[in-house]
């Protein structure tokens, strides 16, 4: 017989679990997981096939390339790499370049690769004043011009730098204000932004859309150095909560110390990913 006691246990516990079940259904698990590829830029270097290999065997799926010494894909050809990768499961989704005269042969390396993005891995020419932001901005919305003949979405990536103060201006608004929101798109290094004091969910509210690629890392604020996930103070779980509001499409881990290898690193950081709930 049930007493009036144990039904108010019985219902107690059911109304927990009912408060608790629309938590539960929230969580869920890191899926598409990218890696920006001048984290294992020395590897890529001296084998780019073996270790495109490696790193599919480890269970990335998007890429992100980067210019090096041997070109905009460590040696290989647009068409040799976007096979690579497909044959292994995995995308060439985005690339880092620079705006210099080579842009439009960069462009069209991208759209034979089979990219979705084109991003700047720098500002086009320096100075940390807000007429030289300006330029910048202007040269942005011009490269994305090009890049949208190609059907590329233009991209520009951040470092800390940016976050410097000019007359009480925060130079990256700057690049963000002057430029078509829907041409000129914001690859975010959250853990650049967060080490400048900044906070990229303020952002996202601000500037929301504007931000659909990320680079995902954990940053040791005291060295200013990138680390492996979970040994930083960048709340890597709380970024993956806020994905939606960024309006953010894709990201790619991206580590740049290591305490042994890249590789090793590349790994720990996709299996702590694929064990996080957010």
């Amino acid at each position: 017989m049930q007493t009036r006691r144990t039904f108010l246990k019985t219902s107690g516990c059911l109304a927990a679990g009912a408060l608790l079940a629309p938590n539960l259904a929230k969580a869920a698990k890191v899926k598409d997981i990218g890696i920006q590829l001048y984290t294992v830029r020395k590897e890529m270097l001296e084998d780019a096939t073996g270790t495109l290999k490696k790193l599919a065997k480890i269970g990335y799926k998007q890429l992100e390339s980067a210019r090096s010494d041997k070109g905009n894909f460590y040696g290989l050809q647009p068409k040799e790499i976007k096979k690579i990768a497909g044959d292994l499961g995995m995308t060439v989704r985005s690339g880092h370049v620079h705006i210099d005269k080579d842009w439009q042969r960069s462009i069209d390396m991208a759209a034979e690769a089979g990219q979705t993005y084109l991003v700047c891995s720098s500002l086009p020419s320096e100075g940390q004043t807000v007429a030289n932001y300006q330029r910048c901005a202007d040269a942005f919305s011009k490269a994305a011009e090009a890049c949208k003949k190609a059907n590329l979405v233009f991209g520009y990536h951040n470092h800390e730098y940016e976050f410097d103060k000019v007359d009480g201006k925060v130079l990256y608004d700057i690049l963000l204000d002057r430029t078509d929101p829907t041409l000129v798109k914001m690859e975010m290094d959250l853990g650049w932004v967060i080490v400048t004091g900044n906070d990229p969910l303020a952002y996202f509210k601000k500037y929301p859309g504007r931000f659909p690629l990320w680079h995902l890392k954990d940053m040791d604020k005291a060295k200013k150095e990138s680390t492996e996930f979970g040994k930083g103070q960048i709340n890597v779980k709380q970024m993956l909560q806020n994905m939606d509001k960024s309006g953010v499409k894709y990201f790619f881990v991206e580590q740049e110390e290591y305490p042994k290898t890249a590789l090793e690193s590349a790994k720990y950081d996709y299996d702590y990913l694929a064990r996080l709930d957010y």
